[in-house]
């Protein structure tokens, strides 16, 4: 590849990056083609969006008739709040070649579906870029050095900040503790240049942030949430250095560069910590969604390894997985053994040991000493790769409540500009001293943070912990439904029970031993893949094997499709296992009284046993279905199976109701007329034929064995495939609608109170930046509470379940 597309985004110089025809045709799609032969040429900086190798990692492509579509996910750095994310969608909406737009506020994704036939993502990024944000590979985006980049800039601000604001206090102290007139005209003077000596750089170092941002969204005709702020330190500033210029002009009476420094110091210090402790939140999916490693060695023709990078790899190569490191693919142990981690995979808390030729799966650590491993599937073609597919879309995915409070959000910024400006008109009228602290302080004590945060910080915290208990919420509106459901309906196979069949009982003819039937039926069920001959075996295989039973003569099992086997016995004999008419016998070919299924075993001189068979209930079923119940919701039963047997499990599940024989169709219909009587529900299955009403309900699980088309149709998959991991989610989700609702609540409740106290004049400016500060930071620790909250309830029911074990 060229050197130039492997520059780092970060300082690249305005040179130019050349690649060849033949390495865009590995990529774009066969309609895409025609319109991108020829080199592609584009800015050093943002090279690395149209190389084939990088651009696989974030952009998917599909055809869509005539044309070809990609999807991209990338992070927007630069952004901060919703009038942000509002920014970027404005820029990309209406580009040629652009479909759609949508970027997260709360964890800075923009998702892009865009035409490589008519726009590149180097032209896209360009167009964002000239609006003071930058388009980011995720692992770029997440990478150590960028983060500690950003921190440490984002620390210097805050240290200059609160280094000068502690100067100007020790200056403005003076002013508080004396009476006018105490001081002399030339010290009030002089410490009033000191103050604005100090103030400078808070001014054009520590608020260039505050300014930048609100000089892009006045160039874009929109007014952003540094808008208000960034008035406010400049207007202060100004007053106060006339004031200091001209002690006798009409602004000469007060300074403020106390209260400037002050609030641009609480303003920085609440944003930091909001970032920090968003990152905990957004954080916990990118951590997640983020862990395979950039680099991995690998096996030379020599025996030497060498260091490459991930996206290198093709599938059969061998590679040296360190202690510690994540698998960068799908592949079979080559070594001894391997002590795996695949708790986001399997939801499976404990560690794993994988034996030499057993797999292991990307994005599972390997914890014990290096390992080598040989790839069979890499990129989008492990599951770790659809893992994180899922995880994205829940990731760029906005809230109902978290669009209406964009909506407000921008509205409610021009009701500030305008409140403010009232605010002076009116104090200007009265005192016209206090005009510029009043208006000053509605400007920053009204900035809507806190609103823009309040859904997503709880619902990402919540995605964050469930993801790392092995539950991948695809939506999350989802949680805002599952918390307001009134009843669970279950599928039975392969959901409430076993995808397989287990010996019940055994009835033998007198003189026959429980084990010599079951050794005899299994002299003919291993010759067999039916689901009842493997329940059998199984049965068998924990049996000391009795001495004294014939064995079968060579070639002369035969099996019957649908009705049973039969073989000859050395001694002789014909041995038949199957239905009671196919092995010579008079007994009804019924079922159990309960549904359970039977199969018969008889020779030449009749019934010799009959086997009765159950499905068996997943271990924590029962327990599953109580705590349901005692949440106070509706438990259902919908099953394709027959009546008998569908009853006996929801008679031992302690179902409230069950319905059987139902076909998809049936199945979509029960769950439409119990939606008509105003019933909110939630769907748990597996299964192919589960697809549509997994789809129609109002909110759906897929435990983690489900087929494709159930996970894509659910709002919630859980990995590990335990039944308990619905009552956690549901858990979960309350909690979660509990948090959004107080965060709501608080920021509704901090705007009425605040304002009405800046229009008065009972809050200066340095309290109003304080203020807006704290509130955000309350929505954001309150969030935080349902991370550790889930880890406390995850560790609980675990113990639950696995308790038997």
């Amino acid at each position: 590849m060229n050197e130039a597309a492997t520059a780092p985004l970060a300082g690249a110089s305005p040179s130019t990056a050349s690649f060849p025809a033949d390495s865009a045709d590995d990529w774009l799609p066969p309609s895409a083609l025609g319109a991108h032969r020829g080199p592609l040429t584009v800015t050093d900086s943002f090279a690395v969006l149209d190389d084939p190798v990088e651009q696989r990692q974030f952009t998917e492509f599909e055809e869509q008739g005539s044309g070809a579509c990609a999807r991209s996910v990338l992070m927007v750095q630069g952004m901060y709040c919703a009038a942000c994310a509002d920014t970027v969608e404005s820029v990309l909406e209406g580009v040629p070649g652009v479909q759609s737009a949508q970027v997260h506020a709360a964890t800075r994704r923009l998702t892009i579906q865009w035409d490589p036939a008519v726009a590149r993502m180097s032209e896209l990024a360009q167009r964002v870029g000239r609006t003071g944000y930058r388009l980011l590979p995720m692992q770029e985006a997440l990478s150590i050095s960028q983060r500690l980049a950003e921190t440490r800039q984002a620390l210097w601000r805050l240290f200059v900040a609160g280094f000068c604001m502690m100067q100007v206090m020790m200056y403005a102290w003076p002013a508080y503790v004396t009476e006018p007139g105490e001081i002399p005209a030339d010290i009030d003077q002089m410490l009033r240049w000191a103050s604005w000596v100090i103030s400078l750089p808070v001014v054009f170092f520590s608020s260039g942030p505050f300014f930048s941002n609100a000089w892009r969204d006045l160039k874009l005709g929109r007014i952003g949430m540094d808008t208000p702020v960034s008035v406010g330190i400049l207007v202060t500033f100004l007053v106060s250095s006339a004031a200091t210029f001209d002690p006798t002009g009409p602004w000469g009476e007060e300074v403020w560069f106390d209260s400037l420094t002050m609030f641009v110091f609480f303003l920085l210090g609440g944003r930091y910590l909001e970032f920090k402790a968003r990152d905990r939140t957004a954080g916990a999916l990118d951590s997640l969604m983020n862990r395979l490693p950039e680099v991995c060695d690998r096996l030379k023709d020599d025996g030497s390894f060498e260091p490459v990078s991930v996206r290198r790899l093709v599938v059969g190569d061998t590679v040296r997985v360190q202690a510690g490191q994540a698998f960068p693919g799908d592949g079979v142990v080559l070594g001894e053994s391997a002590t795996v981690d695949e708790a986001l995979l399997t939801g499976e808390s404990h560690p794993v040991l994988r034996q030499r030729g057993e797999a292991v799966v990307a994005g599972s650590f390997n914890l014990a000493g290096p390992v080598q491993v040989k790839l069979q599937r890499l990129g989008k073609d492990t599951r770790f790769a659809q893992i994180v597919s899922l995880m994205e879309q829940a990731s760029t995915e906005k809230p109902r409540l978290a669009i209406l409070a964009d909506r407000v959000a921008s509205p409610f910024l021009v009701l500030v500009m305008l409140s403010a400006a009232f605010a002076f008109w009116y104090w200007w009228q009265i005192d016209h001293s206090k005009a510029f602290a009043v208006a000053v302080a509605v400007l920053i004590v009204t900035c809507p943070c806190a609103l823009a945060l309040a859904t997503p910080a709880g619902m990402l915290a919540s995605a964050g912990s469930l993801a790392r208990r092995g539950i991948l919420v695809r939506r999350l509106q989802a949680f805002e439904t599952l918390a307001g459901i009134e009843a669970v309906i279950f599928d039975k196979t392969g959901t409430l029970t076993h995808d397989r069949l287990e010996l019940r009982s055994v009835h033998t003819r007198e003189g026959c031993m429980r084990e010599q039937a079951l050794a005899l039926a299994r002299s003919l069920a291993e010759g067999s893949l039916h689901p009842v001959s493997r329940a059998l075996v199984r049965a068998s295989e924990a049996l000391q094997a009795p001495s004294g039973v014939p064995g079968l003569v060579s070639d002369s099992l035969r099996e019957q499709a649908g009705q049973g086997m039969q073989a000859r016995l050395e001694d002789g004999r014909t041995l038949r296992l199957g239905s009671a008419a196919f092995c010579g016998l008079s007994t009804p070919d019924a079922a159990a009284q309960d549904g359970a299924p039977r199969v018969w075993l008889a020779d030449d001189s009749g019934w010799i046993a009959t086997f009765e068979l159950q499905e068996g209930l997943r271990q924590d079923a029962l327990e599953t279905v109580q705590a349901l119940q005692a949440m106070g919701l509706q438990t259902w039963l919908l099953s394709g199976d027959r009546e008998a047997a569908a009853q006996a499990v929801g008679q031992q599940l302690g179902m409230d109701a069950v319905i059987a024989g139902a076909s998809p169709e049936h199945k979509l219909a029960e769950v439409m007329r119990l939606q008509g009587q105003g019933k909110r529900i939630a769907m748990v299955g597996d299964g192919l034929n589960d697809g549509p009403v997994l789809a129609r309900a109002d909110t759906s699980f897929a435990l983690g064995h489900a087929a494709a088309l159930a996970q894509a149709q659910s709002d919630y998959v859980i990995q590990g495939g335990r039944l308990m991991d619905v009552v956690s989610t549901l858990r979960q989700a309350r909690r979660t609608m509990r948090v959004v609702r107080q965060n709501l609540a608080w920021a509704a409740a901090y705007n009425a109170v605040s304002v009405p106290m800046a229009l008065v004049g009972w809050m200066p400016p340095w309290a109003a930046g304080l203020g807006m500060a704290l509130s955000s930071l309350l929505v954001i620790g309150n969030a935080l509470r349902l991370s550790s909250a889930g880890e406390s309830r995850a560790g609980q029911d675990d113990g639950a379940v696995q308790a038997p074990v």
